[in-house]
């Protein structure tokens, strides 16, 4: 087992892997910005070095200020979470470059996996079905008609280096595809210094399904579920289950099965998710339909817990024993659900618009409870910034059915109180007495008709 463990990331995620290695007897490097300086994750570490001022370029994404701190510090291997340089090729390449390990899949194939058409084609490649869409970047808004011409409209215009739901627009006609192309372009070589555009067939109604793999070190890809992330706000997700209520006990086979035959495909090792979108069909909670790939996010997921929950597994310690080498912590030809979880994202934002709104927590009381476990970044007296990302914690639930986790997890939001910066969790409450939700048979399209 690794025996140090630098966190390249910070609030809640920093914390929770932190929590993981500690039980594991691995001693804990945290890299923290100026602005984080006594946040949790920063107190529980049992090394704490500063990395630069606020901005997550000149600290969180500085590669060279992060390996300067494992130098220092006597760290062996790199965990970078989520989000900051976990899907960024270069900085795993530079971790590898330097002698230490990092806690992920190799470059390369971050590298494959970053550029959507790339990844389209080697999965599609491997019989996994991908949805209407061009195999090469449109040259120009005249190449991104002609492809959208042969696709079928309405399209969908994608950054092919984006991720995270950034870098996205919608066309129905050749006008709008001309303004889209030029907006996500542009927004596209601005955030990720890369202006190539997908086009790929738009569904109006679609349900976003992921599934969670492992690729262990001895070349088998498991996997590990499904997860249903159909509750969004701007491509953004707020809530995610486990299992999916949309998708069928024959779905589940096809799909879990074209998530490993994506992980072969690149010979993934660590953990990683495959994500499709969903397009219901007739029937119960839209039961029937068919299933495209969307993209592969290789690092752990915020919404990870949902599956350790329902399949009893620590991905982060999974992750720890695949990056040392070691064989799986529980049996594969065991794995088996057992209920349902749902996973909230707690976020200091407004529960109509969800506009951001930092500020200092004047209270933090967290729920408890049989199958209530919170993953926080903060306690009473921190400050949420704007730094970063508006995520203050998840909420996650897990009970024996889906019904009792829905009623579970109204529960815990009706005990949940935090006091200082604006906070969401009103619209859970609301969400969790939506008939549409409640029936299972809902999209991505859910928060926009509840703000309709």
């Amino acid at each position: 087992m690794i025996e140090s463990l630098l966190v390249a990331n910070r609030g809640e995620i920093a914390r929770r892997i932190i929590r993981t290695a500690r039980e594991l007897g691995v001693r804990t490097v945290a890299v923290h910005s100026d602005a984080d300086a006594t946040l949790p994750f920063v107190l529980e570490a049992d090394v704490a070095v500063p990395i630069g001022p606020a901005n997550p370029a000149l600290s969180y994404r500085n590669v060279e200020a992060i390996l300067a701190a494992a130098k220092v510090s006597g760290a062996q291997a790199i965990h970078p979470g989520y989000g900051f340089l976990s899907e960024n090729a270069d900085a795993a390449r530079a971790v590898e470059d330097a002698g230490l390990i990092w806690v992920g899949p190799a470059p390369e194939v971050i590298l494959a996996m970053g550029d959507k058409i790339n990844a389209r084609n080697l999965v599609s490649a491997a019989g996994v079905p991908v949805a209407a869409g061009a195999t090469v970047p449109a040259a120009g808004v005249e190449d991104a008609t002609t492809q959208a011409d042969k696709v079928g409209y309405p399209v969908m215009v994608k950054a092919a280096a984006g991720g995270g739901g950034m870098g996205m627009g919608i066309a129905a006609d050749p006008p709008a595809l001309a303004v889209e192309y030029e907006k996500v372009r542009t927004f596209a070589e601005r955030m990720f210094g890369d202006g190539s555009i997908l086009i790929e067939r738009y569904f109006p109604r679609v349900r976003h399904v992921e599934v969670q793999i492992l690729g262990l070190p001895d070349g088998r890809v498991l996997a590990l579920g499904e997860r249903e992330c159909s509750v969004q706000r701007r491509n953004q997700k707020l809530l995610e289950e486990c299992p999916s209520p949309g998708v069928s006990p024959e779905q589940r086979v096809a799909l879990l099965a074209a998530a490993v035959r994506a992980g072969e495909a690149v010979g993934y090792r660590n953990a990683g998710t495959v994500e499709f979108l969903f397009v219901p069909g007739e029937g119960p909670a839209g039961r029937s339909g068919e299933f495209f790939f969307l993209e592969m996010n290789t690092r752990i997921q915020v919404e990870h817990p949902v599956t350790e929950c329902v399949y009893g597994v620590d991905l982060v310690a999974e992750q720890l024993r695949v990056a040392s080498g070691l064989a799986p912590g529980f049996d594969p030809d065991a794995l088996a659900p057992n209920g349902h979880a749902i996973e909230l994202r707690i976020n200091a934002e407004d529960p109509k618009r969800f506009l951001p709104g930092p500020g200092e927590i004047r209270t933090w009381v967290e729920p408890t409870g049989d199958g209530v476990r919170v993953d926080a970044g903060y306690r009473a007296g921190d400050k949420v910034t704007p730094f970063y990302d508006s995520l203050m914690a998840k909420l996650i639930v897990h009970a024996p059915d889906r019904a009792s986790a829905i009623e579970r997890a109204a529960a815990a939001v009706a005990g949940f109180e935090i006091v200082g910066p604006k906070c969401n969790l009103p619209f859970f409450t609301e969400l969790f007495d939506n008939a549409e939700f409640v029936s299972g048979d809902y999209d991505t399209g859910i928060v926009g008709r509840m703000r309709s």
